[in-house]
């Protein structure tokens, strides 16, 4: 069997209607969702699975892998991690810099595609992972018209033709973009 790739993307902690809140019903929703799609992806072939190293979406992402990882169906599971520079996290508070330093040290690999902080090296990041993907999952909503990191990587996956697994980030509802899963 092929091994194939996905991007996962999403939102930041600020865009959810609970924030911050993880033990909210909501956030356990899209966690929840996140998984069941991450594990039809592995189904389907999916074996390496690259993500930003964000709050939100990419952080709930990481650990729902290494959480699959840990079972005997899973072993083969890849997380690939790509930041925009070192130290982009050096702002966050120490729960969750604990969290993605745990994050790194089971990852199959863990990339650093920029040197200095800038948004150029977060669009280097985003698109250097789509560029790697067969398909992605978007914890996203247009809904706002908010531009964003999350926005700008969706956009990229469009026009590299993936296909595009969405969770709203409100309702947890999924949605399919370009039905054909492999091109």
């Amino acid at each position: 069997m092929n091994s194939f790739s996905c991007v996962i993307t999403g939102h930041r902690p600020t865009r959810f209607k609970f924030k911050y809140n993880e033990k909210d019903k909501r956030c356990q929703r899209i966690k929840k969702c996140l998984q069941e799609q991450l594990i039809r992806l592995y189904n389907q072939g999916v074996r390496y699975f690259w993500v930003g190293g964000a709050m939100g979406a990419d952080m709930w992402a990481a650990e729902i892998l290494l959480r699959m990882k840990e079972q005997t169906a899973y072993q083969d599971v890849e997380l690939c991690l790509a930041f925009p520079f070192e130290g982009y996290d050096a702002d966050w508070d120490d729960w969750h810099q604990k969290r993605m330093k745990f994050i790194c040290k089971y990852a199959a690999k863990v990339l650093i595609l920029g040197e200095m902080p800038s948004s150029e090296n977060y669009k280097k990041r985003n698109y250097f992972m789509v560029d790697q993907a067969d398909c992605m999952v978007a914890v996203y909503d247009n809904a706002n018209n908010m531009r964003s990191g999350t926005q700008q990587t969706v956009n990229y996956a469009k026009k590299k033709g993936l296909q595009i697994i969405y969770i709203h980030p409100d309702t947890a509802q999924v949605t399919t973009e370009d039905a054909t899963l492999w091109k």
